[in-house]
């Protein structure tokens, strides 16, 4: 059978690779990536260059305060974030050096400072986080007032929330401003309302406020730690010693290491009257832990 020619045959088609697409990225697209993939940066939206983050010991007075602080609460309600970050800082002045014209709207401004924590815009936060610790400075005990009390508990639990946060931008804000929590109030009155944050389903926020706590406990008199009661104060150290964080265990051998030097102050045997006040109070598994951090 005679092969059949190849001159005859249909060609083979070749087929051509496609073009791809260009894609142009600009620089200014790669510096914006940059910046949103670093989760411990503030992500740059437009307008944050316009905020200033002032160290309180560089705050000034207010000039003419009288006059100024009628427009401050129509400032802080601005559906501009810039004039409530501006608000915000006057604030912060008026805490500060004029704090018997503020304290009258002391609760509106506190409910302010708690929206603008919620704000997912990280100039804001940072802004609204850094005025409560100029106010927890100003007015201290004044903040558990039942006028303000409650407003006040939701600034705690922001504070919280905003310390847990992955970027550094505002959670190490919120860590200074919880130590000047601290710092700048009685502690009893503080801790009742911190300690039920330790039992807290978000394991970050028990351990900040964990961490808040073992703060307070180092500043109680002894009366203060009798009032809420040793065997209670052992409890939540016995509880957070099991938590999943570190930060969390650290804070409670700190509660266990003020209690033990209050309760045994005036104590010749401390090591003793120690293990038997554990040993009276805790079931023995419990009791051994305790004395342990103590004796090691």
């Amino acid at each position: 059978m005679a092969l059949r020619s190849l001159d005859n045959a249909l060609p083979i088609a070749i087929e051509r690779p496609k073009k791809q697409a260009k894609v142009v990225v600009t620089q200014n697209q790669k510096q914006t990536d940059c910046v949103v993939n670093d989760e411990n940066k503030a992500p740059l939206q437009p307008g944050d260059a316009a905020v200033d983050y002032v160290p309180s010991e560089n705050l000034e007075a207010i000039d003419d305060p009288d006059s100024k602080i009628h427009g401050l609460v129509v400032g802080l309600e601005s559906k501009d974030w810039l004039e409530i970050c501006r608000s915000l800082n006057d604030t912060r002045r008026f805490s500060l050096f004029h704090s018997a014209l503020l304290l009258p709207i002391l609760d509106k401004v506190l409910l302010v400072i708690v929206k603008s924590m919620k704000n997912p815009r990280s100039a804001l936060c940072k802004t609204s986080v850094m005025a409560s610790a100029d106010i927890f400075e100003a007015f201290g005990d004044e903040l558990f007032e039942s006028s303000n009390s409650d407003t006040f508990d939701n600034v705690i639990l922001q504070l919280l929330l905003k310390a847990s946060q992955d970027k550094k931008f505002v959670c190490e804000e919120a860590d200074k401003t919880l130590k000047a929590m601290v710092e700048s109030m009685t502690p009893l009155p503080l801790f009742h309302k911190l300690h039920t944050y330790v039992k807290h389903s978000n394991m970050r926020i028990r351990a900040k406020a964990a961490i808040s706590i073992s703060h307070c406990v180092s500043k109680m008199e002894l009366d203060g730690m009798k009032e809420f009661g040793f065997i209670s104060l052992v409890q939540i150290a016995v509880n957070l010693l099991n938590d999943r964080l570190p930060e969390a265990r650290e804070a409670a051998r700190s509660i266990v290491v003020s209690v033990y030097e209050a309760l045994t102050k005036d104590e010749e045997q401390k090591q003793e009257a120690w293990q038997n006040f554990c040993q009276s109070n805790l079931p023995a598994i419990h009791a051994q832990a305790i004395v342990k951090i103590v004796s090691s």
